[in-house]
């Protein structure tokens, strides 16, 4: 078992909170956005076995069946499969959709062909492999999460009584439904000259007048988007998205070509290990219309809140459908829980105190502190009443 030392990163929409209480230190004032747990190169957590801190991508990469397992390297590649992260979001993050498998590489090895620099900011691909995320609320959350149906878009954009939106709502009124979302979208995004951001103006004042007498909060989180992103043509396209809240212990899986975005709040995140991100709005960073309207998936649907599953020996999980990553949670009582030893493993205690035993090595796990657990066949106890541990694994086939 390995003690993780982790890094924050202080993305400028992250909380000056949230993430400092959680691992008890002080507020330094700046935003703290991400804590990130597990073996991604732009920010692999340190292990220190004795010989000195070490990254914990080079440890995999030295002995990857020692660390991860014979089974996980011939399933998924010498390399862990999952990020683990705590995201705190004070301001929202960009608009956004992932690539399928497929899109990725292919963007990827194009990109490469073109010579464009991996750290370039006009880069899309950073890698070749797909992003499918979970997240799960540690504090009320809300966000975006896919399209509303063209019919309940047209209704809320007319409500807001804007012209300049009248345009949209006929598209969304008269053409079949992926052609309908698709063209609005593409209408949204174009709305960069002079008119167009009047429109977007004239959006932000309606949606700020109408979210007081709004029972479902969709229009207060438009409008606390629309004053953190001010002119933004970000605002007219996210009204094509659901609002979602989630409570504690709720949680969203987000599949390859939905378009979403995070608005505020705290919660464990968990992703294929990756950082091909396609954006369009809410956003100084690189915007790329014409290649975020290759992978996003023109269907509507509402958003389909998760709530844990009961397991085992109190795990409680949240199913997904794909193999790379598998989150849980347990909530100790006076029991101890065993975990077994198959698969590589990242622990995150969020609440109380919890130890670690295997095969006479001991580990206490405080508020906000991790572990990494190889995959070396040894069953490892948890106990602590009244801690509250996520388990981050795979899914061995």
């Amino acid at each position: 078992m390995d003690r993780l030392d982790n890094t924050v990163r202080d993305y400028a929409w992250g909380s000056a909170t949230a993430i400092p209480e959680l691992l008890g230190r002080p507020a330094t004032g700046e935003p703290q956005a991400e804590l990130w747990m597990g073996a991604h190169p732009g920010a692999p957590s340190v292990v220190d076995r004795g010989n000195g801190p070490a990254p914990l991508d080079r440890v995999i990469a030295a002995d990857p069946a020692a660390e991860l397992g014979a089974a996980a390297v011939a399933q998924f590649g010498p390399t862990l499969p999952f990020l683990l992260k705590v995201l705190a979001a004070a301001t929202p993050l960009s608009i956004q959709a992932h690539p399928t498998r497929a899109e990725a590489r292919a963007g990827y090895a194009d990109e490469e062909r073109r010579g464009i620099p991996v750290d370039a900011p006009h880069r899309n691909y950073k890698d070749d492999n797909h992003k499918p995320e979970l997240i799960c609320a540690l504090s009320e959350f809300e966000g975006l999460c896919g399209f509303r149906t063209p019919a309940d878009a047209a209704d809320l954009m007319a409500s807001l009584e804007v012209p300049g939106l009248e345009p949209l709502i006929d598209l969304l009124r008269t053409k079949p439904e992926a052609e309908a979302l698709s063209g609005a979208l593409a209408e949204a995004l174009a709305l960069t000259d002079e008119q167009g951001r009047a429109t977007v103006d004239a959006v932000a004042r309606a949606v700020t007048a109408a979210a007081p007498s709004d029972p479902t909060g969709a229009m207060a989180g438009y409008a606390f988007a629309a004053a953190e992103y001010p002119g933004d043509r970000g605002l007219v396209a996210a009204l094509l998205l659901n609002y979602v809240r989630l409570q504690p212990g709720e949680a969203l899986y987000l599949g390859a070509g939905l378009p979403h975005a995070y608005l505020r709040g705290t919660g464990v995140e968990i992703m294929a290990n990756s950082d091909n991100v396609l954006r369009c709005g809410f956003t100084p960073k690189h915007v790329d219309v014409p290649e975020l309207m290759k992978v996003v998936g023109f269907e509507s649907g509402s958003p389909e809140i998760m709530r844990p599953e009961p397991g085992t020996d109190g795990e409680r999980l949240y199913p997904v459908p794909i193999d790379e990553f598998r989150l849980s949670r347990y909530d100790l009582a006076e029991h101890p829980v065993t975990l077994p030893g198959d698969a590589p493993q990242i622990l995150l205690c969020t609440g109380g105190t919890v130890e670690l035993a295997s095969e006479g090595q001991a580990l206490t796990l405080r508020r906000g502190e991790s572990a990494f657990l190889p995959a070396n066949g040894a069953k490892t106890a948890l106990t602590g009443p009244g801690a509250t541990v996520f388990r981050s694994t795979v899914t061995l086939a």
